[in-house]
C-alpha cells in the first residue's frame, strides 16, 4: 500500500499540474521579467525550474502526509480490488456450472445472488475498513468455495459413475474360487486379485467419505454466506467475522489442495 501510495502522489494530477504550469510561465514570461530586472536568462530560467521542482516535491510530500489524499487512495484501491475479485467469482461461477446438476446448479445462483446483495449494500451504504475488509474476505471464501464446488463436483460424477457392487461380487467370487482350489500357485494369483480388489473398494469408499465432509464443508461456506450478506447489509461486522472467515478459508483450500491433486493425478495417469 506504501510503494502505491507514493507512486499516486507521484503522478496526482494536482502535484504535477502546479509545477508545470510555473515552468511554462518561466518559459513565457522571461522577456519581460528580463525587462524589468535586467536578471539574465541563465540565472532566471534555472530558478523558475527549481522553484517548480521545490514546489512538486512539497506537494508530493503533502499528500502523503494527508489523511484525505490517503483515504481517496484506498477507496481506489479497495474499488479496484473487489471488482478483480468479483470479476474472478464471475469466471469460477461460469466453470462450475458446467460441472453441476440441477441441485447444485440452484444452490450456486442463490450464493451468487447473495454475493451481489453484499457488492450492492458495499457499494450504496455507508463504507468503513472493516466493512471492506469483510466484503473483501466474503469475496475471496466465495472464490474458494467455487473452487472446491468445482473439483467436488467433477470427482463426484467420476464416483457415481464406478459401481462398488461389481467390485465385490467379483471379490466374493474369488473368495469362493479360492476355497476349492488346490493348486498353488492359481491360489496366489486369486489372493492377489483378491487383495487388490479390496484395496480399491477401500479406496472408493474412503473417497466418498472425504466427499461426505466436504459437502458438510460446502454447506457450511454457504451459510457463511448468507449469514455474512445479512451482517453487512445491517452493519453489523465484527472483527471476530473476519477471523471465522480466514479459519474456513484455510480449511477449504486444505480440502480443495487434496482434492485437485488427485484430480490432476487421475488425468496425467
Amino acid at each position: 500500500m506504501k510503494r502505491k501510495l507514493f507512486t499516486k502522489a507521484l503522478f496526482n494530477f494536482r502535484n504535477i499540474s502546479i509545477p508545470v504550469l510555473l515552468a511554462f510561465a518561466t518559459f513565457a514570461g522571461y522577456g519581460e521579467f528580463n525587462h524589468l530586472t535586467g536578471i539574465g536568462e541563465n540565472i532566471a530560467i534555472p530558478a523558475g525550474l527549481g522553484a517548480s521542482a521545490v514546489i512538486y516535491i512539497a506537494l508530493v510530500l503533502q499528500s502523503l502526509n494527508s489523511k484525505t489524499f490517503f483515504d481517496k487512495v484506498s477507496a481506489q484501491e479497495k474499488k479496484r480490488l473487489l471488482r478483480e475479485l468479483n470479476e474472478k467469482c464471475v469466471q469460477l461461477a461460469y466453470e462450475a456450472k458446467r460441472h453441476l446438476n440441477s441441485a447444485y446448479y440452484a444452490r450456486l445462483k442463490k450464493v451468487m445472488d447473495q454475493r451481489t446483495d453484499i457488492l450492492n449494500s458495499y457499494k450504496n451504504g455507508e463504507k468503513s475498513y472493516l466493512k471492506g475488509k469483510i466484503v473483501e474476505q466474503t469475496l475471496n471464501l466465495l472464490l474458494t468455495y467455487l473452487k472446491l464446488l468445482i473439483n467436488f463436483a467433477i470427482r463426484s460424477k467420476e464416483l457415481s459413475n464406478v459401481n462398488i457392487s461389481d467390485i465385490v461380487n467379483r471379490v466374493n467370487a474369488n473368495n469362493r474360487k479360492l476355497t476349492f482350489n488346490a493348486n498353488t500357485s492359481v491360489a496366489e494369483d486369486i489372493k492377489r486379485a483378491i487383495e487388490m480388489d479390496q484395496k480399491m473398494i477401500d479406496k472408493i469408499k474412503n473417497e466418498r467419505l472425504e466427499l461426505e465432509k466436504i459437502s458438510a464443508k460446502l454447506d457450511y461456506m454457504e451459510s457463511m454466506v448468507a449469514m455474512y450478506r445479512q451482517q453487512i447489509i445491517s452493519s453489523l461486522e465484527s472483527e471476530e467475522m473476519l477471523e471465522r472467515i480466514e479459519t474456513v478459508i484455510n480449511e477449504a483450500d486444505a480440502l480443495d489442495t487434496v482434492l485437485e491433486e488427485r484430480n490432476k493425478r487421475r488425468y496425467n495417469a
